[in-house]
């Protein structure tokens, strides 16, 4: 696995288990999208307790969230969870992944990809989906160099930034 390289520096990013002191960190990340991008259809910051509450949320239902740590500094987390609450859909998650933002178009985020989707297969999970905004030509890129395929596009669901926005649904089958 080339993530020892990622960065091209002398430091390797370590993907690993999310904890308690990588909140403030993954705050600014789901803070920075929340406020920059249309990654989320969310308006308002999120507050440190909020974001604390999620990952012990997450850790209570027994659902990965994990880091890209580099020399001891989150620099981005991906998780997954259900995708509907009901039974049926019990195999499949709905995931996310965000980097910081100088962080990006490093292979930070096909680093903690790679690992969710390890994860997720190890946790005998059938389908991975993702949400994504569909005017996000980087991050359908993305999910498509990693094997998802586009299955849905809701037009104008989300409004944000003064405009309609399409949420396009990308997934994975999981394959031993």
């Amino acid at each position: 696995c080339p993530v020892a390289r990622l960065l091209c520096s002398a430091s390797a990013v370590i993907i690993r288990a999310a904890q308690a002191r990588d909140v403030p960190a993954i705050l600014d990340i789901v803070n920075d999208a929340i406020l920059n991008s249309t990654a989320l259809f969310e308006y308002e910051p999120r507050t440190l307790d909020e974001q604390a509450g999620w990952l012990a949320d997450r850790n209570a239902g027994g659902w990965p969230v994990l880091v890209a740590d580099v020399d001891g500094d989150t620099i981005g987390f991906a998780s997954y969870g259900p995708f509907r609450a009901r039974p049926a859909y019990a195999a499949t998650v709905e995931h996310s992944v965000y980097v910081a933002q100088h962080d990006r178009s490093k292979g930070v985020g096909r680093a903690l990809m790679l690992a969710l989707i390890a994860a997720a297969k190890s946790d005998g999970r059938h389908v991975m989906v993702g949400g994504i905004d569909g005017s996000n030509d980087a991050s359908i890129a993305f999910h498509a160099a990693l094997g998802f395929v586009e299955t849905g596009r809701l037009p104008e669901v989300g409004w944000k930034f003064e405009r309609w926005l399409d949420l396009v649904f990308m997934q994975l089958i999981l394959k031993d």
